[in-house]
């Protein structure tokens, strides 16, 4: 029973499979298959379609489901229509794993990179100068108090030397002024001045910044989507019309061509000879060749190259955030220093050399500097995980992507061939008769070359390199 549920199951598969690629719509059963296998194919299209319009776009639920719904109802007709609308569906979803896949998971990691770390990199740095400018203004509110302790103490003195010019039959009145003025204006200026540089600076980052991030969120995936499904189409016209284009894979209606030409007693050409192999692969494949191989590396290169400048830019912000961190710790850890002010006067009244009144007065006019306000301290950010995880998440898709982008290239040859045997059946013969040609013409090259070979002419004078019991 259950042998038999997986077999019905396995049919309906391949027969699913070959209306989608044929679109033979003769019967009922085989119309309804083509209907519900374009309708789940729209389905999944529409639906990513939904995801950006709610979560890149924030279009409200009720019209971005008014739009994913049309789309899908239009497809779903177009694919059940049009059999080029279905192979383009097709190695659409493949696509992800090609070149112009690659790129936009790159853009989007650059993306990450320039509008997280970047951004937050040039914000602690302008969080850092307005925590000086910040300091700056308050020391120059602050720089007063110490003068305003050495005018009490001159005037302190002052009180003091009055006794000193009390004589008794002459008595010397004195007034002492003190008037403390400080030149700040040209100071307050250039604060202000560099202040409103430093404002006017980050605002147009952050204008930059979001502009080139609502452009990037809205526009590049559309864009990339629309130029992906433009090279797909290119791809599929090239291989209905050029012969030559990616036409060097051995598959299996190459190998049921030459088993019909042998049976025929036409020339055939399998099996390749080993130079042949190298330069011919047959698919489907699991074994991957030297040219896959450096197919691979070549996919490879600009994901390492793009990698070493997030890191680059990751290590940067982070850095930038730890030095900052450090020296605010420091700073909110030093203690204010004190100054001492100590002024002392000891009075003493003598007369004939005898004291008879003796005075001591003591003024402490001591006064604490702050080397940096608590007010003022930077305050960094650090955004490491919200960078790290989306970055990890894309290179980890990118290595599954190198790992068989050997592959897809196989792949979608072989859905090309399935939606359009006529242009593969063609394509075989052209491979088939460029194999014979080749052939032909290095045994040609062989015969020709034999015939100026010195001991073609005179066997017994010269013998070939292969012939030992040859003599003079």
């Amino acid at each position: 029973m259950l042998l038999s549920v997986q077999q019905r199951l396995k049919d309906i598969g391949h027969l699913a499979v070959d209306v989608f690629t044929t679109g033979k719509r003769d019967g009922f059963q085989r119309t309804l298959i083509l209907l519900l296998t374009c309708g789940l194919s729209s389905l999944l299209l529409s639906s990513l379609l939904l995801l950006y319009l709610l979560f890149t776009l924030s279009y409200e639920l009720a019209v971005a489901g008014g739009i994913a719904g049309c789309f899908g109802a239009l497809l779903t007709v177009a694919l059940f229509l049009s059999k080029r609308v279905r192979c383009l569906g097709t190695l659409f979803m493949i696509s992800i794993f090609m070149k112009k896949s690659r790129n936009l998971l790159l853009t989007a990691g650059t993306s990450i990179v320039v509008l997280r770390n970047i951004r937050n990199t040039l914000e602690n740095l302008s969080g850092l100068v307005r925590s000086m400018i910040c300091n700056l203004k308050a020391k120059k509110a602050a720089i007063g108090a110490p003068f305003s302790n050495y005018v009490k103490m001159l005037k302190w003195i002052g009180n003091m030397l009055k006794g000193f010019t009390d004589l008794g039959v002459l008595n010397l009145d004195s007034k002492l002024e003190v008037s403390p003025r400080l030149e700040s204006e040209q100071f307050s200026v250039k604060l202000s001045d560099a202040e409103r540089i430093l404002n006017e600076t980050v605002k147009y980052v952050q204008s930059v910044t979001n502009t080139v991030s609502s452009v990037s969120k809205r526009m590049l995936p559309a864009i990339s989507l629309l130029v992906l499904m433009m090279f797909i189409a290119l791809h599929i016209k090239k291989f209905r019309t050029d012969m030559k284009y990616h036409n060097k894979f051995i598959s299996s209606k190459f190998v049921c061509f030459d088993k019909r030409r042998k049976a025929e007693g036409r020339p055939s050409v399998l099996p390749l000879t080993p130079k042949e192999e190298k330069m011919y692969t047959a698919i489907p494949s699991a074994r991957p060749t030297t040219k896959e191989g450096k197919a691979m590396l070549k996919f490879g290169v600009p994901i390492v190259s793009h990698f070493a400048a997030w890191v680059f830019f990751i290590a940067v912000d982070a850095l930038l955030y730890y030095f900052v961190d450090t020296v605010t710790k420091k700073l909110s850890e030093l203690e204010p220093f004190h100054v001492p002010l100590l002024i002392s006067i000891e009075r003493i009244a003598s007369l004939i050399g005898i004291r008879f009144v003796e005075e001591y007065h003591r003024g402490d006019f001591s006064y604490t500097v702050t080397l940096f306000e608590k007010q003022c301290l930077p305050k960094p950010k650090l955004l490491f995980s919200d960078s790290v995880v989306p970055l990890a998440a894309i290179l980890l898709t990118l290595l599954v992507m190198a790992l068989v982008a050997s592959k897809v290239s196989q792949l979608r040859l072989m859905v090309c061939e399935r939606f359009f045997s006529t242009a593969a059946e063609e394509r075989v013969e052209y491979l088939h008769a460029k194999i014979l040609r080749k052939r032909l013409k290095r045994k040609m090259c062989r015969l020709t070359s034999f015939y100026f070979k010195p001991h073609f002419w005179c066997p017994l004078l010269f013998k070939p390199k292969g012939d030992p019991d040859g003599s003079v």
